[in-house]
């Protein structure tokens, strides 16, 4: 990671939603691990929930967290397949101001080192919503790891350089302070 000298590291607060019709808080490992690693880092956990796959459970609770001024990250895992019921992107697109669209494309680029051309079913997608970063990504824990090593850690990381996404964040408390 490049990082600025001078830069400090800002503490986001971070929500985590699991989409999933199997998984339950104790066998979510995909979850566990978002949360893990961004709590690992010395981000804050300040959410996290489980729901079915629906596609209007799904967009109520992440326009909740968008209109929360305490959440300055989403990440999403699971529902992103192309199943009956998955519905993730579909649940998430409308709310978005701006897609980031380097997102499912950085994805999929870093995903085919680990399952060849199977990425091409990923619909990771990625966006900005009221200074809200919101990522949508497989269920698997696998590719949250890669989303995570390969994008995550350093886009929310305010000492990554030349660019990442903390400035365009809403501000709270510590985060209006951006090194």
């Amino acid at each position: 990671m490049s990082v600025k000298p001078d830069a400090v590291f800002v503490p986001l607060n971070i929500a985590v939603l699991t989409v999933s019709d199997t998984r339950t808080f104790e066998n979510d490992t995909s979850g566990e691990l978002l949360a893990s690693r961004a709590v690992g880092v010395g981000h804050r956990l300040v959410a996290r929930e489980l729901l079915k796959d629906d596609l209007y459970k799904i967009r109520a609770q992440v326009a909740t967290w968008i209109a929360d001024e305490q959440v300055q990250v989403v990440l999403i895992t699971g529902g992103t397949g192309f199943t009956g019921r998955d519905s993730t992107p579909e649940a998430v697109d409308c709310l978005l101001d701006k897609r980031i669209d380097g997102f499912g494309e950085l994805f999929r680029a870093l995903s085919i080192l680990d399952i060849g051309t199977s990425t091409v079913q990923s619909r990771a997608l990625a966006g900005m919503a009221n200074g809200t970063l919101v990522c949508c990504l497989p269920g698997s824990t696998g590719a949250c790891r890669t989303a995570w090593e390969g994008i995550l850690a350093e886009q929310l990381d305010a000492r990554h350089r030349p660019c990442n996404f903390v400035p365009h964040l809403k501000p709270i408390g510590a985060c209006e302070s951006r090194g």
